[in-house]
């Protein structure tokens, strides 16, 4: 169904990819400002981004812009005309009343600027200063030449206190560059759907799986992509914590450049190595989540070389891997501590399993998830959880792994906002 503003319907072909990918944003406006930036064709790729999260698109285009990426271009992707100019219809004050949001991307040097200095000389700007003067959200994304964006830190942090938010560009070389689409459209969908509401709070989150070495190339391990662990990490960061990540070798997270967005990262490789890395970043944290898919065993004799196959049969004697999550608890016991669990069950014996575990290890909530439904946990986009609380409430989650992680840290949200006795917080 069309919103009732939305005068042209969904008759545009455009409208076939609305919602393909979720209904996050659907009943959203969001009004995409465009600026002279070169990165300004990266915004269709944004456009039909938004669009496919259910979002409808208005395009608003500085003159500048409209000279690099012809407006008849963003209105084949959006399935409605560009707006390049202040006329009588006075289109800005109209489209800031009726989008949730603004999106300014790419966002040059020169319209920071004029924001910052509360000027509206052109249509883009004007559409910015209505938007904030009536409490919507404006997200700025930069693109320009790195000694630009090093000037732009004093405009960055004045639009900051402004309440403008700002995703930090990519920078490779002498560019700060447009970040990856995919990511810049999670982080516009976070602001818009939850705002900064973890801001104050550092969260530490693993990921991925571990290895352990039989030999010099054979490991012990397991499927887990990763991606779970990653979409706490980042959802957390757009929703404006401090995020400190260790991860195992991934096979998920093509997007150039996510790494930058989290306080800390370290990449690891053995269950011993995750566990020294946790240690010296679970302390001081709010909340901590242990996604990872740790290997339980290892060799107790790690073989030199390369086992020759010739040689026969192998036998390997195994011995437990430490329990990083156990440790962890231990070192900061006044933090709220969410397990993960993956078991070939479904259904109350999962649930029963998850109970037992968040007993084992002191953990505050655990999420469990069946090894066995199609479509969740390991090496899938999807999951399919239950959130078991202390206290005894059941949440079933199922979704995108991202929105899986939205809904997970919901929850650790209103366990923190009501957690008593343990390191003061309530």
């Amino acid at each position: 169904m069309a919103e009732p503003w939305y005068p042209w319907g969904d008759s545009h072909p455009s409208s076939v990819i609305r919602g393909a990918l979720g209904d996050t944003l659907y009943g959203r406006c969001v009004a995409l400002a465009v600026t002279g930036s070169a990165a300004a064709y990266r915004s269709l790729d944004l456009a039909r981004a938004l669009m496919r999260l259910g979002a409808v698109v208005r395009t608003v285009m500085t003159e500048a812009a409209a000279r690099l990426v012809s407006p008849t271009l963003f209105e084949w992707a959006t399935g409605l005309p560009a707006v390049t100019s202040m006329t009588g219809g006075v289109e800005h004050v109209g489209l800031a009343r009726q989008c949730s949001g603004v999106v300014v991307a790419p966002a040059t040097l020169d319209t920071m600027a004029e924001v910052a200095s509360l000027r509206a000389s052109d249509v883009v700007s004007a559409l910015v200063q209505e938007a904030l003067g009536l409490g919507k959200p404006v997200l700025m994304i930069p693109a320009m030449h790195l000694g630009m964006w090093r000037r732009a830190q004093r405009l960055v942090a004045a639009l900051e206190e402004d309440g403008v938010y700002i995703m930090r560009p990519r920078i490779e070389g002498e560019q700060a560059k447009y970040p990856d689409t995919w990511l810049a459209a999670w982080w516009v969908e976070a602001l818009l759907t939850r705002g900064r509401d973890l801001s104050g709070l550092t969260i530490y989150v693993n990921a991925g799986p571990t290895r352990e070495y039989v030999d010099s190339v054979r490991v012990i391990t397991n499927p887990s992509s990763g991606l779970m662990g990653v979409s706490l990490a980042l959802e957390a960061s757009w929703r404006g914590a401090r995020v400190r990540l260790v991860h195992g070798p991934l096979s998920c997270c093509y997007w150039s450049g996510w790494r930058s967005y989290l306080e800390a990262v370290e990449a690891v490789e053995t269950t011993e190595e995750m566990l020294r890395a946790t240690l010296r970043l679970v302390g001081g944290v709010d909340a901590a989540f242990y996604a990872a898919a740790v290997a339980d065993y290892r060799p107790r004799r790690r073989l030199r070389g390369k086992f020759s196959t010739v040689s026969g049969p192998l036998t390997l004697e195994l011995e437990p891997t430490p329990k990083v999550a156990l440790e962890a608890v231990r070192a900061n016991p006044g933090a709220l501590h969410v397990g993960f669990t993956a078991e070939p069950l479904t259904g109350e014996a999962l649930v029963a399993k998850a109970r037992e575990k968040l007993e084992r290890y002191g953990f505050d909530a655990v999420a469990a998830n069946s090894t066995t439904e199609p479509g969740s946990g390991f090496a899938s986009e999807t999951n399919h959880v239950y959130l078991v609380e202390r206290g005894g409430r059941v949440r079933e989650i199922r979704g995108h792994k991202r929105l899986v992680a939205r809904r997970l840290l919901d929850a650790t949200l209103a366990m923190l906002q009501g957690h008593r006795g343990k390191g003061g917080k309530g």
